[in-house]
């Protein structure tokens, strides 16, 4: 099984590493080319077996509370993407001499010979954001698309199914570019590199290797942020396709072979003729929503790989309108008293916060949960000056507390030793009496929320009906 296509998927013995959001439609989907399919799965609790009966009564075997021994006879281990490369498993399938794909690198290989090429989207935050916003863009140039990937659609279903698009715009984790050695994107972009699921990978330099992994063999172009020379970098030690060009995008005024902002008008010096001379206007500043400095950033990495796929400059205008944020992302709760309450639970690191805090002038800023080995210096003494006062919640706000005593001591804090749901009602309240009219109360937690809630999305939902509460 070396790169290239793999047809015949007749009785080989495949193991799927985990049940969940990519084992399942793995499973189902090899299983129906002919293979045999055993699923292994850490847990056994109920939701897991209620898979593994689905699953079990297609004829898959399934393995529960076992997934560090490699079953007999595997030809192929396809892993869920958030399995650590360090696991017995994994030792034992290298041993074995088994090779190790991950579900998109299973998308990869089964896509047919028509398949629709991909654009791809990494980075360390706002990777959502940008894809939904590139396949909006794609749209709205009359293309049969969909937003994949860590969303939207199942990236196997969309390349195993009877769809047909014409193209893809394809979220990517760094577990999942990890797992995909054969991937070739037609064009991708890495949006920033910041210090995130340094516990899974083990290092900065292994993080950002993974990520970098996205531009490997591209054909067109190699998006990368000017603000954030660690991007550059990586286009730089590529290997890529003859003629594949590098293109920067900017929040300043862009040089050739970039796309820039010039007096409220993203403009494209990357895609025109004469690119020395000429720019092209694609779309106003207005037009991004939000318009917060880090989503115009988005919205020009997604307005350059929509170009690099030949897209006119009115579908990236028309687009950009089209799109809606999702929930938890820099969203607008309400006003109370001349107050700005904004829920951007998303903000699970240190680097997401950062961009948060800068789109506003005067914060009451709701922070802490789980801190997945970050440090909050740099965060606190580039945000200082934009804070009125901070309510801290969850598990590891103490880590955040020292960095304000450090770097911003005059600042107003009110540690809440609350862990429980209900701490995000009181800290709401407290955010309320710190904050005066032209403030905006803006939670954007710097951490995991699973200390507290289910997900961020629960988090971003108790602050919201919090806020309810104050305006009742």
């Amino acid at each position: 099984m070396g790169s290239g296509q793999v047809t015949d998927w007749q009785g080989k013995n495949v193991t799927v590493a985990g049940l969940g959001v990519s084992g399942v439609p793995a499973a189902k989907v090899l299983h129906g080319l002919g293979a045999h399919v055993t699923v292994v799965n850490d847990g056994d609790d109920a939701r897991a077996r209620e898979q593994a009966a689905e699953l079990e009564a297609l004829g898959v075997t399934v393995r529960l509370g076992d997934g560090e021994t490699l079953p007999e006879g595997a030809e192929l281990v396809v892993t869920a993407p958030g399995w650590k490369p360090d696991k017995p498993l994994f030792t034992a399938a290298h041993e074995a001499g088994v090779p190790v794909w991950g579900d998109v690198e299973l998308a990869w290989r089964l896509r047919g010979p028509d398949a629709a090429p991909w654009l791809c989207v990494t980075g360390t935050n706002g990777k959502t954001t940008t894809t939904r916003m590139l396949a909006s863009i794609l749209q709205a140039a009359g293309l049969r698309t969909a937003a994949v990937g860590n969303i939207g659609v199942s990236l196997l279903d969309a390349v195993a199914g009877d769809e047909g698009y014409d193209v893809l715009a394809v979220e990517l984790s760094s577990y999942q570019l990890h797992w995909a050695p054969s991937l070739r994107a037609h064009s991708a972009a890495v949006l920033n590199l910041a210090p995130d699921h340094l516990d899974w990978h083990g290092s900065m330099e292994a993080y950002a290797k993974d990520k970098g992994r996205v531009y490997e063999g591209n054909r067109v172009a190699c998006v990368y942020n000017v603000a954030d020379k660690a991007t550059e970098d990586l286009v730089r030690e590529a290997d890529v396709e003859e003629g594949c060009r590098a293109v920067g995008f900017t929040l300043g005024a862009p040089a050739p072979s970039q796309l820039g902002v010039v007096d409220g008008i993203l403009v494209d010096r990357a895609f025109v003729e004469n690119r020395q001379q000429n720019a092209q206007e694609l779309a106003e500043v207005a037009d991004v929503n939000p318009p917060a400095p880090h989503n115009i950033a988005n919205a020009l990495a997604a307005a350059a790989l929509a170009r690099a796929f030949g897209v006119p400059p009115q579908a990236v205008r028309d687009g950009l309108r089209a799109f809606t944020p999702d929930a938890h992302r820099i969203s607008h709760v309400a006003d109370v008293d001349g107050v700005a309450f904004v829920d951007d639970s998303k903000a699970t690191n240190t680097h997401a916060a950062q961009a948060s805090l800068a789109a506003y002038e005067s914060i009451v800023w709701i922070a802490g949960g789980l801190a997945k080995g970050a440090t909050f210096d740099e965060l606190v003494a580039e945000s200082a000056a934009r804070l009125r006062a901070v309510v801290l919640i969850g598990a590891d706000r103490a880590l955040i507390r020292e960095a304000l005593a450090r770097h911003a001591p005059e600042v107003p804090v009110v540690d809440l030793d609350r862990t429980d749901t209900g701490a995000m009602l009181a800290a709401v309240r407290e955010a309320r009496r710190l904050a005066v009219a032209g403030d905006t109360v803006l939670l954007a937690p710097a951490c995991a929320s699973m200390d507290m809630f289910v997900n961020y999305n629960q988090r971003g939902d108790a602050f919201a009906q919090a806020v309810r509460e104050l305006g009742a």
